[in-house]
Order: structure tokens, then sequence, then C-alpha cells
């Protein structure tokens, strides 16, 4: 939007039963802002340095991992993307706006998507990352996706024809998706969600007579056997220690750090607060009778996540239950504010953590039991943070971009476009939706188009960043 108009902060509203009323404000839409629209990508003139909205990001961080964040988003463009979610809302805020509003995951990259444990105890697929989850326009998750195969696939030497198609499987999977959704009961829209049986069956038939793209298939399937073992046993072996007789999470500086190294008190100071805020967090969950009752806190590190998240401040938390083999370890990761809220309003909820937990929860068909949020875990300097909190590493895993094959892309790419849909129809109005995408692939050809030039723009900004640390104006290190 321009400097000189003020966007009204976006909220969800209720579904109505009406469906065609909902229908004819997805064509009311289209005729407001047309589909073609959603092609053009071009920087305004006051559009703001890529490098200076990292540096202002980064003060809100922690300062000794800011050049560790760098580092890792120095590796490609690609990476460099993953990190600068803060750059493409700026972007997205200048550029058309569809007026469907629905619960953004805000940050929906290539990398952002892969498979964990239900409730159920089944394996699924899904979107795995809601740190900058806020309602918004339905069109910046597609964009922002769409424009991470393009960059992905140009860092993987795909050809022009093998790019396209990437991306049109995406949007594609995404506006038929929505068709299908508005299609369905509403309790089958509700429900919908990806068994990772199905992602393998979508590769079988893909591939079945195809040499090169038999080793994708055996890639996804290693892939799936591995984040079956990625449970609360393999995490305590690679972790823990004992020390005096007592469970201890290793020290491994930088990338974990025993609390004791950080905060100055004492052991049993520290067990009462974290008894305290356990019990607090336990109030934020889904169900009164929860496991989390059984479990009682033994220790605590501070740790780095990925690319984007590096210099917030996530800890984990080892709990014991029976006895020393009855082990679960949470992650505490902190939620700052969303970079979306400068464009789209403020979050509803007080808390950051919480408005992690909330969008998750509505955006995906099955949730971890553990996740819900708390305010806690001082740093050193005594300040009170928001966190969301969660299971750590409860059969979690993904497909590697870097070792992608075109036709795996493609299919790849279709299989999150169809997931970004199912969250979308769930938190916003798949039937508005369906009726402004329509059955065309204007659409699809328009999105596909924005991605193109957006990845011209990001490499743009990555030799900027690039350049900014070479001048000795932003640091990287790896450690």
């Amino acid at each position: 939007m321009s400097d000189d108009q003020v966007r009204p902060p976006a909220r969800l509203e209720p579904k109505s039963e009406d469906f065609e009323a909902r229908r004819e404000s997805g064509r009311a839409a289209r005729a407001k802002t047309p589909r073609r629209s959603h092609a053009v990508w071009a920087p305004t003139a006051t559009r703001p340095d890529p490098v200076a909205l990292l540096e202002e990001q980064a003060l809100t961080r922690d300062p000794l991992l800011i050049p560790l964040r760098h580092a890792r988003m120095s590796v490609s463009p690609f990476t460099f993307y993953r990190g600068a979610a803060v750059i493409m809302a700026a972007d997205l805020d200048a550029a058309t706006d569809s007026g469907i509003v629905v619960q953004l995951c805000g940050d929906a990259h290539l990398s952002n998507f892969g498979v964990f444990g239900s409730a159920e105890r089944r394996l699924v697929f899904d979107i795995n990352d809601f740190d900058e989850t806020l309602p918004g326009p339905f069109e910046w998750d597609v964009k922002r996706l769409v424009a991470s195969i393009e960059i992905a696939c140009r860092h993987r030497g795909f050809d022009d024809e093998d790019r396209r198609t990437a991306r049109l499987a995406a949007v594609r999977g995404y506006r038929e998706q929505i068709l299908r959704s508005a299609d369905a009961s509403v309790l089958d829209a509700w429900y919908d969600t990806v068994p990772v049986e199905h992602v393998q069956e979508l590769l079988r038939r893909e591939f079945e007579e195809d040499r090169v793209g038999k080793k994708q298939v055996k890639r996804f399937e290693s892939a799936v056997a591995k984040a079956l073992t990625q449970d609360r046993r393999k995490v305590f072996s690679k972790l823990v220690t004992t020390e005096g007789g007592r469970m201890r999470i290793a020290a491994d500086p930088p990338l974990i750090v025993p609390v004791e190294d950080i905060l100055t008190i004492d052991h049993e100071d520290t067990e009462a607060r974290m008894q305290e805020a356990l019990g607090a967090y336990q109030s934020t969950l889904t169900t009164e009778r929860h496991p989390i009752a059984e479990y009682s806190y033994v220790h605590m590190a501070r740790t780095v996540p990925g690319v984007g998240s590096v210099g917030t401040r996530t800890w984990v938390v080892l709990l014991r239950g029976r006895d020393d083999a009855d082990p679960i370890f949470l992650q505490a990761k902190e939620a700052q504010a969303s970079v979306l809220e400068r464009f789209v309003g403020p979050s509803e909820y007080e808390q950051h953590g919480e408005r992690v937990v909330r969008g998750q929860r509505v955006m995906q068909a099955t949730s971890d039991i553990f996740l819900g949020w708390q305010r806690g875990f001082p740093d050193s300097s005594g300040r009170q943070r928001d966190f969301y909190v969660r299971q750590l590493k409860d059969w979690k895993g993904s497909l590697d971009p870097e070792i992608m094959v075109p036709r795996g892309a493609a299919l790849y790419s279709r299989v999150c476009g169809e997931t970004l849909a199912r969250a979308h129809g769930r938190s916003g109005d798949r039937v508005q939706l369906a009726a402004y995408l329509g059955t065309s692939q204007v659409f699809d050809e328009s999105i596909s188009a924005f991605a193109e030039a957006y990845a011209d723009q990001n490499e743009l900004d990555y030799r900027a960043f690039m350049a900014a640390i070479a001048e000795g104006r932003i640091e990287a290190a790896q450690s």
C-alpha cells in the first residue's frame, strides 16, 4: 500500500451458513482485484533497504547470535530467502491485495513443510513453522511458497521449463484443493489431512517406471523411516549426560548452553521457578487431564534454532516421568512480534506465544498435544519473554530441497500447495476463496509470473546482503 494509505487490521470473519453469499463475495473480490493483477512485481521508489530491515530485526534478538544468523543466511539465495521473511512482508504490503483474509503461516517457504507425529500417532505431512502466523491476505502465503520454489529450483540448476512446471504445480495444487474443499461437506473439509502414506503413493505412481525417479521414492521413504526414529529416546541419547548421579543436558557451546552457564541463579531456585512455569503452561493445553502433570523438571539449556529464527531465545527442557528411563523433552521457543504486524495490524493476543499456538491449531488438522504457551524463562537481563512450547522432535522430518530432481520438485511443490490450501480452507472462507480462484489457470499463471520476478529481486537483495558483509556493515561468523 502507498505511504498515505492505512491498511485496516486483518481479521478473520466468522463463516456464514449462506453459501451462495460467500460465493458472491469471492466473485466480487475478483472484480475488485483481478487475478491477473497478482502477476505484477516491481519495487516501489520508497522500497526499504533490505539490509536495514534485517538490521532492525536484529535489535530484538540475542546480539551474540546475530553473526551466526547472517552466516547461515549467506550460504545461498535460498538460505537468504528463508531468513528474509520481513523483507518480503514489506514487499507484499506494497503489492495487490485480494482482501480475502485467512490465517497466514507468514513464512510458507518450501522448507517449512514436513512430516511429524499426530496426536493419534500417525505420521502426517503439514506446515510445521508458525512463528510469523497472523491473519492476512491469502495470496501472501501463496506468493511466498511459490517464490521459494523458484529460488530453490534455480539453486538446483533447473532449466526454465522445469522451474515453470514446479511453480505451476504448486499454484494449481493450491487452487484445485481449495475447489475440492469448497465442494466437500463441512466436516470433511475441516478434518482433511495428508497422511504420509498418501505422499508415498503419489511418488510411487509418478516414478513407477523411472529409474532415476525411484531414487527419489527411496529418499522420501528413508526420510520417513528416519522421522520415526526421531523421538524422545533418540534425543535423550544425543543430549543427556549424568553428573553426580543427576541427569544433565550436555554442553556444546554455542549451540547448547546449560542454564547454569547463563543465569546467575542456583539450581533449587531454577527448579522451583520451572515447576511454577510448567504449571502455568499446563493451563494453555487443550485438555485438563494431560500427561505433563506426571512429569517433573530436571534441567534446561539454551539452543540455537534453524535459519530465520537464529537469535531468538530457545530452550530445551528435560523432564522426568516415572524414573530416569522415562524422559521427555520440551522445546520452548521465543515468540516475538510477527513480521507481518506492522503491515496487517497487531495480533489480537497479548502474548505472542498464544498468537503462534492459536494460529497453528487452526491451520493444522492435528497438532502436538504438548503445544502451549507461557510468559517466562527470563534471560540474563531479567526480562520476561513470550514463548510457545512443544515436544522436541516428535517423529519430525522433511525433504531436503538440495537433492530435488525436476519431476520430484514438481510433485513435492504440488503437495505443499495442496497442504497450504487445506490450512487456508480451515481458517478462512474456502467457499469465497474458490469463487475467487475459479477453474481457469489465470491465477496459476499470475502467481507463477510473480514468483519468477520476485526471485530476481531476491537475488539482488542477496547480493546487497553479501556486499554488506564484505564491507563490514554487518557481521557474519559461524560461531
